[in-house]
């Protein structure tokens, strides 16, 4: 595994700019629900996706940020507006593959179909390239590391796939906290979710844990990667997030409806202050230096 060169740092006075990110799912398709609602339900059930990504394009426009989203094939065939938009905002558009499957749970005839076809789709709607990727539940790790080769063979440049954190449904504690090659400087390009490590554990500092955790311990772990690591942090979340009037699917186990919901109502304003409080950019802005 090989970091790569290092990024200039920024000149005085000027701020380190971090990757703005949001995983373009629904409510109904979080893999923590997948239990309660069948897959071929999906059709039947209200989606509340469009509006929510209008939410946070404005909120980004507010605050002029520029994000990736890593965008569902299932959202992007139903509803290519939202392609669209995100586009049209100035926005790097990404693949989050086609139908939520977790990578670890597909073979590589499978994964390679995913990737390709959600690839093409997006590139199709939206008109631009399509440079990255994000399995579903940061499903690549120590088991299936064939599926970054896979990424590389289907025309991506990076990825977001592997998250340095122990976790019960994802996780690959011991790899690098930073942007690595995994097989060297002519392969992919995989960059991991902002981590700050602390007690001899990597503690994440984004996603669920960004409703969970007290805003100002959130801000302090981020500013800590630029600080004193010198890294951009990269950030994510889930249009849903921002809804607290979507719809509550029955029988939930307590530790999945607890994770879905908590703080969801604070959401928006968190994020509207996170927006203030840090310079955000794309993906491929940051690590490909695709300006």
């Amino acid at each position: 595994m090989q970091a790569p060169a290092a990024r200039p740092r920024p000149a005085p006075g000027q701020r380190i700019r971090n990757a703005m990110t949001c995983d373009v799912e629904d409510y109904f398709q979080v893999s923590a629900f997948a239990p309660y609602i069948a897959r071929d339900s999906w059709d039947t059930r209200e989606c509340r996706v469009e509006a929510n990504v209008e939410r946070i394009l404005a909120l980004y426009e507010r605050h002029g940020v520029r994000a990736t989203f890593f965008t569902l094939g299932w959202i992007a065939e139903r509803y290519p507006n939202v392609v669209r938009r995100i586009v049209a905002s100035g926005h790097e558009l990404a693949s989050h593959g086609y139908g939520h499957l977790r990578a670890s749970d597909q073979s590589r005839a499978e994964f390679d179909n995913d990737i390709r076809s959600s690839k093409a789709l997006l590139e199709d709607l939206g008109g631009q390239e399509v440079l990255g990727y994000r399995a579903p539940s940061f499903s690549i790790g120590a088991q299936n590391l064939w599926a970054l080769d896979a990424l590389r063979e289907a025309g991506y440049r990076y990825s977001s796939s592997i998250y340095p954190i122990a976790h019960d449904h994802y996780g690959m504690p011991d790899a690098p906290r930073f942007a690595f090659y995994p097989n060297g400087p002519d392969g992919l390009l995989e960059v991991p979710v902002t981590t700050v490590r602390m007690g001899g554990r990597n503690l994440p500092a984004g996603g669920g844990y960004f409703r969970l955790l007290p805003y100002a311990l959130s801000r302090w772990m981020m500013e800590k990667v630029n600080r004193e690591d010198g890294e951009p942090a990269l950030f994510y979340f889930h249009p849903w997030e921002l809804d607290p009037g979507q719809p509550r699917p029955a029988g939930l186990d307590a530790k999945s409806r607890f994770r879905h919901y908590v703080n969801i109502g604070r959401m928006e304003k968190r994020l509207e202050q996170l927006a203030r409080d840090f310079a955000w950019d794309r993906m491929d802005r940051i690590f490909l230096d695709k300006q």
